[in-house]
């Protein structure tokens, strides 16, 4: 068995007799009505700005949650430990660093200097406290459901969630209290402010890239068993140290007043601040994802039954790029329904791969017979092989189209706030 991935088991029921689901329930439900009573008195206060900023910021964890999700494509996370992660991250971990924050900061200017808390408080007190919250979500998924992270990308993408969970709950905060702040009554321009500066433009690197960078340190821990425990242990204290100093970072005031203002300074800051830990945690997914797909790729290699997997579609599963050119060429080739119908087959051989690497002599015949039936569905729309064919311009000129629209969106929005 590879030392990178370690198969776990899919039964959910499992985690219902462990006595440590029963905690953590039990400080989500503590969570969940602190930040009730908070909502309650922002909706009291500004009904209007409260429920746009929840609408708004609900929508922006739409595409974050699906993007994370997909991250671990071939032995995707329950979808009930998912929800876990994330609602750690907004319930249990915001409430716990709202006060704590507030206290560090305070221990900050009174050991320090009120100066120093004024300009420093942000990127210290918040990061110690918010991230050792995030991560103990991660920790509190290992305690649960310990088979289920057996992966470094299982790590990545539970900490991922608990920081999107974290950055969503914040942002609305934030955007209550910017609407505050502005002392106009219940408007919802401060609002959108916030969601632009915090949610659009620094939701790409944010509290989600932090989270990631301190559970793929939990992963390592958990999963490498065959190294030492003191190296592991030093492996998930620097991955942690990473989210904190990228994180303080952030909330530092470097760059904020040597670049000036308007739109190049304040994409200059975007970059300098958070370019490292957005290649840092590209660079661990693609590292992850690479050992995690040649350990299924391997096993669904022992299969040689082409109606189960074809050479060509073992090339293509264990690659994220392959994957999706393969549906576009199904596209191409025989229309939206051969597409779906890729992705729908792609989707049972990875879940084949995982039945038998979890039990390599067993039958896997569920699994297997739902191959066949998304292979003959694919075969009836004249496609019957789901691999990836050339290249085409329009995919080019699609992707050149796309970043370019991207680059000035994010252009536009960057000249608003700084004029």
């Amino acid at each position: 068995m590879s030392d990178a991935v370690r198969p776990g088991t899919t039964r959910s029921a499992a985690f219902l007799r462990q006595p440590a689901f029963w905690v953590v329930i039990t400080i989500l439900a503590a969570g969940a009505v602190r930040i009730s009573q908070i909502a309650v008195l922002f909706f009291t206060a500004y009904p209007v700005a409260t429920t746009t900023a929840i609408l708004l910021f609900a929508l922006l964890a739409v595409p974050f949650w699906l993007f994370v999700s997909e991250l671990d494509f071939l032995e995707r996370e329950p979808p009930s430990l998912r929800v876990l992660a994330f609602a750690w991250g907004g319930l249990v971990a915001t409430s716990v660093s709202i006060p704590g924050s507030i206290a560090l900061d305070n221990l900050i200017a009174k050991l320090g200097s009120p100066d120093l808390a004024a300009e420093w408080g942000a990127a210290l007190a918040g990061p110690t406290v918010e991230e050792i919250a995030k991560t103990l979500g991660v920790v509190a998924i290992v305690l649960i459901a310990r088979a289920q992270v057996n992966s470094v990308l299982d790590g990545i993408v539970y900490g991922a969630l608990v920081g999107l969970g974290f950055q969503i709950v914040e942002d609305v905060v934030f955007a209550i209290g910017a609407v505050q702040q502005a002392g106009e009554g219940d408007q919802v321009q401060p609002v959108i402010t916030t969601f632009l500066v915090r949610g659009f433009l620094a939701g790409v690197w944010s509290h989600t890239l932090f989270g990631a960078l301190a559970g793929a340190g939990i992963g390592y821990l958990v999963v490498n068993r065959h190294r030492s425990r003191g190296r592991r242990i030093a492996v998930a204290a620097l991955a942690l140290f990473a989210a904190w100093a990228s994180h303080s970072l952030w909330n530092s005031p470097l760059f904020r007043e040597s670049l000036g203002d308007g739109a190049p300074a304040l994409l200059a800051v975007l970059v300098f601040k958070g370019l490292p830990p957005l290649l840092l945690v590209l660079y661990l997914v693609r590292r992850a994802h690479d050992r995690e797909a040649a350990y299924y790729v391997g096993v669904l290699a022992t299969v040689r039954d082409p109606a189960l997997i074809t050479e060509g579609e073992l090339r293509v599963l264990g690659s994220g790029s392959r994957r999706g050119a393969a549906r576009r060429h199904a596209a191409v080739h025989a229309g939206r329904k051969a597409r779906s119908a890729v992705r729908r087959l792609q989707r049972a051989q990875a879940a084949l791969a995982v039945a038998l690497s979890r039990d390599p002599d067993g039958p896997a015949e569920a699994e297997a017979t739902a191959v066949r039936e998304h292979r003959a569905t694919l075969a009836a729309l004249g496609h019957p092989e789901a691999v990836e064919g050339a290249r085409s311009w329009r995919h080019t000129a699609s992707t050149v189209g796309t970043a370019a629209v991207a680059i000035a969106v994010l252009w536009v929005a960057l000249s608003a706030l700084g004029s």
